[in-house]
């Protein structure tokens, strides 16, 4: 089987691949390269070869990468004459956007796991890719390792798809977790995700739902055939999450996770994209992905619903799905052929008022006699219907929390505006979406 896989090895086609940033990612691509390079050979007929690499330190000498030159010019690399494609694993998007046109002006292919910059640039860079015949692919930009892209941009591209719907980012899942599990609150469980390396110093990417809504603005684009960019999604994150809402979640069956959500209305076409967090009924198949790990459901008409599962983030997952597409897009410069991204049309967005869901409102109230009447009397001149209530706690801790029937947003935050002119209301907790079995 080896003297096999050599001879596949020297009568393969040579592909040489320059890599634009060598930290976790980058590293890991390199390293899985080298091991998996004769695997390869036999089985596309491509030998891969690392033979530039671009480093912000280059007396830092990235390991697996042979006789490789390093240096610190990532255009230097994009247009190399020795680098047929090019890996683009550095992160930001001002250089990174530079790299990647100039490598697709100069003809190469180029593999990128940047979701901030195709999430805002995905127009241009689809528009430069396609006129030039060449690939650009990025996989490893939305989930790390679990293929979501391909499926959605090749397998799926004939199914009306519905919904999609899932939890992409890692972080906010591990923190959740530990609130659900452990009891903590969201300052304690943040700490903790910092102290085992699953959120950044500065948290606000993750926390905050920008880096989910630019994965869901990816994930959108091929899901709908619309053009979607992350200033298309309303966000919000999880950081006013409390310990609170967590437990009464839980009373009524639920679990809260961070979603992206992608979606269209079967009447009007009208498509909504959105990041929120959201009460997930324990039944639903998203209530028990659990820490950092990432999942996707795709609803469609025909084939129902299909679930994407696994690592989100990570060197390894990521160079996984980096090489995956390295192979692909080597294989076809090879042929002289190339992926087309297709056309994407100009989207209708629903407003986000007009979006209808269950929810669960909490209120901080006086526990005296006429507090349910006046509180319900918002809800009723507003047109929501409710379906439970429950009191948590007496005295001047006491809360009211419901769960509504389905109903608009902008009747909901009619409620909450209202709710707030209430002398019997002290605080107002807010309201999130529910997530049926």
């Amino acid at each position: 089987m080896a003297k096999a896989a050599n001879r596949a090895q020297n009568t393969a086609e040579m592909v040489r691949v320059g890599v634009v940033g060598h930290g976790v990612v980058g590293s890991a691509f390199t390293a899985l390269v080298a091991r998996q390079q004769e695997t390869i050979a036999a089985r596309t007929g491509i030998t891969l070869e690392v033979v530039r690499i671009a480093v912000r330190d280059a007396g830092k000498h990235p390991s697996h990468v042979g006789t490789a030159v390093v240096s610190t010019d990532p255009l230097a690399v994009a247009t190399a004459d020795d680098v047929d494609l090019v890996v683009e694993v550095m992160g930001g998007t001002a250089l990174a956007s530079d790299v990647i046109r100039t490598a697709l002006e100069h003809g190469k292919p180029v593999v990128t796991a940047n979701k901030a910059l195709l999430a805002a640039q995905s127009a241009d860079l689809f528009k430069i890719a396609d006129e030039r015949g060449i690939d650009l692919l990025f996989e490893a930009a939305v989930c790390g390792g679990i293929p979501l892209i391909r499926p959605l941009r090749e397998s799926l591209r004939g199914e009306p798809i519905r919904r999609v719907l899932g939890i992409v980012n890692g972080t906010t899942n591990f923190i959740l977790t530990r609130m659900t599990e452990d009891g903590l609150d969201y300052a304690a469980a943040l700490r903790g995700a910092q102290e085992l390396g699953y959120a950044e110093a500065d948290p606000t990417a993750d926390v905050e739902g920008l880096d989910a809504a630019a994965k869901i603005a990816i994930v959108a684009n091929f899901a709908f055939g619309v053009h979607v960019v992350v200033d298309d999604v309303a966000a919000e994150g999880i950081s006013k999450i409390t310990a609170g809402d967590i437990s009464m979640a839980r009373k009524f069956g639920y679990v809260i996770k961070l979603l992206g959500v992608a979606e269209r209305d079967a009447g009007s076409g009208a498509v909504s994209v959105r990041v929120n967090p959201a009460l997930v009924h324990l039944q639903h198949p998203l209530a028990s992905v659990r820490e950092a790990f990432n999942a996707v459901l795709v609803e469609g008409e025909a084939s129902g619903s299909l679930m994407f599962y696994g690592r989100g983030a990570g060197g390894d997952p990521t160079a996984s799905s980096v090489l995956g597409d390295v192979i692909d897009a080597a294989v076809n410069l090879r042929k002289g052929t190339h992926a087309t991204l297709g056309t994407f049309a100009k989207a209708d967005f629903a407003s986000p008022d007009d979006m209808r869901s269950e929810f669960m409102i909490t209120l901080e109230v006086a526990d005296r006699p006429g507090v349910l009447h006046a509180v319900t009397g918002v809800f009723a001149r507003n047109k929501v219907s409710i379906r439970a209530a429950e009191q948590d706690g007496i005295g001047s801790d006491a809360r009211l929390v419901f769960l509504t029937h389905d109903a608009r947003t902008a009747d909901i935050k009619a409620c909450m505006a209202e709710f707030a002119r209430l002398d019997v209301v002290s605080k107002v907790g807010g309201y999130l979406r529910i997530i049926g079995a």
